[in-house]
């Protein structure tokens, strides 16, 4: 007999190198633009006290550091999918990115609750600034996904009370690092916990589905 997983989600993280000088230039530039010229007028949920989102057209800015960043993560994401379906390049090469993306500017009490992104089928949240880390609250500003298997805990016994990796059903969560990225299916759901710090939590998040570009797509 051999064990294995029969199911699993995939995600990546990692960071992006040498990126303290476009972080800096993006969290100047953003900090500027948290007003309601840049606010999202279709907001999904609710916005609560302490966090602003904008509008789902980030990607389309000019400026040099949004364009840097938008390289990177589109980089990223092709990795991502390439593995994952085991594409080759002349694969990945009729594939065009269709996307939405957004910042998110956090404060004290700041928090966006259980939700996952429909008419998707990659998601990305990017790591501008994670904000002060306040040490008396460990679970401030943490990106937390949830399991998908919910009714692997029906019953617990002896025999399933301490499955190893990766066979564990609890939630996962990141204390984002600046220039951290996750990547993950849209489907998953996932929250931020409420931010305690007396700065500002800055993230870019995007959404991402994919056309042929012999269907006609256009350039995003």
């Amino acid at each position: 007999m051999q064990m294995f997983p029969a199911f699993a989600v995939p995600m990546a993280a990692g960071a992006l190198p040498d990126s303290d000088k476009l972080n800096l230039a993006l969290k100047t530039l953003l900090l500027k633009r948290d007003g309601d010229d840049f606010k999202n007028p279709y907001a999904s949920m609710e916005q609560p006290p302490g966090l602003f989102e904008s509008d789902f057209n980030f990607f389309s800015w000019p400026d040099a550091p949004v364009q840097a960043l938008r390289q990177s993560l589109w980089q990223a994401v092709s990795a991502y999918i390439a593995e994952l379906n085991n594409y080759d390049q002349a694969s990945l090469s009729q594939l065009h990115i269709r996307s939405h993306t957004w910042y998110h500017i956090t404060r004290r009490g700041g928090f966006f609750g259980m939700h996952n992104h429909p008419m998707a089928s990659v998601s990305g949240v990017y790591c501008v600034d994670p904000g002060t880390h306040d040490l008396n609250q460990p679970t401030s500003g943490i990106l937390r996904f949830h399991s998908p298997f919910n009714v692997s805990n029906m019953y617990v016994d002896p025999g399933n009370a301490k499955p190893q990796a990766p066979f564990t059903s609890g939630n996962r969560s990141f204390l984002l690092k600046a220039g951290e990225l996750v990547l993950f299916p849209s489907w998953l759901m996932h929250e931020v916990l409420p931010f305690y710090g007396d700065d500002a939590r800055v993230t870019v998040a995007f959404n991402c589905w994919f056309e042929r570009k012999d269907a006609g797509a256009k350039k995003a």
